[in-house]
């Protein structure tokens, strides 16, 4: 009896951003602003589909002469696209899949740029088992999480539970945090903290969030507000418990938007005013609410920061490249695919047994 050769299953893995234009120019940022205006900024404020337009292209051109004026490219899609090829490449290895008889394509994928999400979502729908959607923003909120939440039950509506899972909560795990201050203080440069004289200080940098809406209104959309504000805890308290901590103080620097009403108080230009009066000498900064440079860290933050007066200044980069980070974030997916295989054998197994009474 010749044995017939077992089907492999194939699943899909997606690390989406908001995603940025690499090559600037007003044709290609019109496209992606719209969309931005059209996605995110439309869930805080009611706006007709003209103002849409008009705000997508005004913010276009504003950034396009910004970034002309001050040399500036985004490399945010060229991060996510390594931060892409190192978890696959992790993945390839892997035992577990390989024993459960899993084969996984690894895509990137954009909410504002292409590949957009939902290009890739329809792609998988007829040729893998099962999805897993990876939002590279360690915070969840209707504006990121939640915009692939959305995009996935647009793609797959009742079929959702049983092919698709989006992660989400990636700060609440203990090894980011050990990642985290592991790379924080290797990068951090001997001149920063000199001897004898005062601590330096330290600005953790994250997306800002609505606090009220324009009525004065707890926001009708979950913003992640009390995720930010634990995340930020969490963080300076192993910071400043680390032995390796040279820091003296450690503050939250939100990074704000203008619309939809009132946004977090503690921002990064504040933090930095408050540590100039202090007369705190030695900054740094580390956008620890992102995993990918892009022109909200450094290229606004970063600005700030030089622009501060302070005499030492220092800016880390996000975690980016970071080998670690990659086979940290490729372990959580393994175990995330292996779930949604279980989630589907039983799904699978439930559907047989009703159609098999149904046929009794």
């Amino acid at each position: 009896m010749v044995a017939l050769p077992v089907k492999r299953k194939r699943y899909g893995v997606v690390l989406v951003t908001y995603g940025e234009v690499e090559r600037p120019a007003v044709w290609t940022l019109i496209p992606s602003s719209r969309k931005i205006v059209r996605t995110v900024t439309r869930q805080i404020v009611t706006l007709p589909d003209w103002f849409i337009r008009a705000l997508g292209d005004y913010r276009a051109v504003k950034h396009y002469l910004n970034w002309q004026v001050n040399r500036y490219r985004s490399r945010l899609v060229a991060i996510n696209r390594s931060q892409k090829e190192g978890v696959a490449s992790e993945l390839s290895r892997s035992r577990k899949l390989g024993e459960a008889g899993i084969s996984v394509d690894v895509d990137e994928a954009y909410y504002f740029v292409p590949p957009y999400l939902e290009t890739v979502l329809e792609k998988y729908r007829s040729s893998m088992d099962g999805v897993v959607v990876v939002p590279m923003i360690p915070v969840e909120s209707s504006f990121s999480c939640g915009v692939a939440c959305q995009m996935a039950i647009d793609a797959y509506g009742e079929a959702l539970f049983g092919k698709v899972h989006v992660m989400h909560s990636l700060w609440k795990h203990e090894e980011l945090y050990r990642i985290y201050l592991d790379y924080l203080f290797r990068s951090l440069k001997p001149g920063m903290s000199p001897a004898g004289g005062r601590k330096p200080a330290l600005v953790l940098v994250i997306h800002g969030t609505i606090v009220r809406d324009r009525k004065g209104n707890p926001p009708s959309v979950f913003t992640g507000l009390e995720e930010t504000y634990a995340f930020f805890r969490i963080m300076r308290e192993r910071i400043l418990a680390d032995p390796r901590n040279p820091f003296g103080e450690v503050k939250l620097g939100c990074l704000n938007h203008t619309a939809g009403g009132e946004w977090t108080p503690d921002t990064a230009e504040k933090a930095l005013v408050e540590l100039r009066e202090a007369g705190v000498d030695s900054v740094a900064m580390f956008p620890f609410g992102y995993f990918a440079d892009n022109s909200e860290t450094d290229y606004e933050a970063k600005r700030q920061l030089e622009a501060s007066g302070i005499s030492r200044t220092q800016y880390i980069h996000c975690i980016n490249e970071s080998p670690e980070f990659y086979r940290w974030l490729a372990r959580l997916i393994e175990k995330e695919v292996v779930k949604l295989d279980h989630r589907r054998s039983f799904t699978a197994g439930e559907s047989k047994d009703e159609h098999s009474n149904r046929t009794a």
